[in-house]
């Protein structure tokens, strides 16, 4: 199936307009149908069926499940609820219910303290209210299980403390979106910016992070994690003033850089083991039998031999990402790490990291 094939879905933050007005709906005692309407950012309006709606005093709860289309999204079919009561003055105010997080750490679009509600998606809810009433309101905005969702998310890394961001700027989930991924990246290097962090490193994983802070004194603004995306995640530091960077992780994988592979997922790139064997032939004069890994070889290799191959293809990541980036090799450190986090090796001046 081509990507024009899959069907694409909604984000959070259109199923929480679409509960949000339901449930104002509801407060204003106007009829509620089995769906409701909502208007995405671009203008498009758009029906999403209504799961239930609950009028109770002055409290009113409406719940929409999320369909996010083919879209692998860890959240397809979270239900997504919200609850509206009148407020004491006209303004509309945010909270974060159960399963969606609050702000913790400088660096995002919403300022710490505030429910992880992007500013999109609030100004569809607000505008999904100002089609039913002119009246302030609290809403409450709850993910069930959004708390353990969040742990395969890049929130805790981004500091949004117990549960999901309501996101999305369009409106929309486009099956394997690429913007999105790296927007959610992104966040990563704005946060560190935000806490005047000038030293980055960047993993290309949770096994390179884990290594990273077993062998570095590191803050968690510090480490980035920036998945296959090296090369944008690398072309975003020119809109900032870091002083240093570090690139840290396993060979089979940042080896892909110094072969002129800036997406290193393994269906976009080449399999690093051609540069890592024809290093090994030049430097130590033995090659990668058919069957071993890069993982494999290097543990064939006595302690000398390890050091000297790692070191070599180290120096070939660094000299490859100081011409991408423009910067000098002095301000780049790149550490080869086994996937135990054991360093094998290096290139560059480590020593601010420390």
């Amino acid at each position: 199936m081509t990507a024009s094939q899959l069907k694409s879905g909604y984000t959070t933050g259109t199923c929480a307009a679409a509960a949000v007005k339901v449930a104002t709906m509801a407060l204003c005692q106007y009829e509620v149908r089995k769906s409701v309407d909502i208007e995405l950012p671009d203008g498009e309006i758009v029906s999403l069926p209504i799961l239930y709606v609950k009028f109770e005093g002055q409290i009113a709860e409406a719940a929409v499940i999320k369909d996010a289309g083919d879209d692998p999204d860890i959240t397809d079919k979270a239900i997504i609820k919200a609850t509206v009561t009148w407020g004491d003055n006209d303004d509309i105010i945010f909270i974060a219910g159960n399963g969606v997080g609050i702000i913790t750490k400088p660096g995002l679009q919403i300022p710490p303290g505030e429910p992880a509600i992007n500013p999109a998606p609030r100004e569809m809810i607000k505008k999904a209210i100002r089609h039913i009433t002119d009246k302030g309101l609290e809403v409450t905005i709850s993910i069930p299980g959004g708390e353990e969702l969040a742990q395969k998310t890049f929130n805790p890394r981004l500091g949004i403390e117990g549960g999901l961001s309501i996101i999305g700027t369009s409106g929309r989930v486009r099956p394997f979106s690429k913007p999105a991924l790296r927007d959610a990246l992104k966040c990563s290097i704005d946060i560190a910016a935000a806490n005047k962090v000038e030293n980055l490193v960047y993993v290309p994983g949770h096994i390179g992070e884990k290594a990273a802070r077993r062998n570095f004194n590191l803050t968690d603004e510090q480490v980035v994690e920036v998945s296959n995306e090296w090369g944008f995640m690398l072309d975003c530091l020119s809109d900032y003033k870091f002083a240093k960077l570090l690139a840290m992780g396993h060979p089979g994988k940042l080896v892909k850089l110094a072969a002129g592979d800036w997406d290193t997922h393994s269906s976009r790139s080449k399999n690093a083991l051609g540069l890592i064997n024809m290093t090994a032939k030049e430097i130590i004069g033995r090659e990668l039998t058919e069957a071993v890994t890069a993982e494999g070889f290097f543990k064939e290799l006595d302690k000398t031999q390890r050091k000297q191959l790692a070191d070599t293809l180290a120096k070939k990541i660094q000299t490859a990402i100081s011409k991408r980036i423009n910067w000098s090799q002095q301000n780049l450190a790149v550490v080869l790490t086994d996937m135990q986090g054991d360093i094998l090796g290096s290139a560059g001046d480590t020593e601010s990291w420390r």
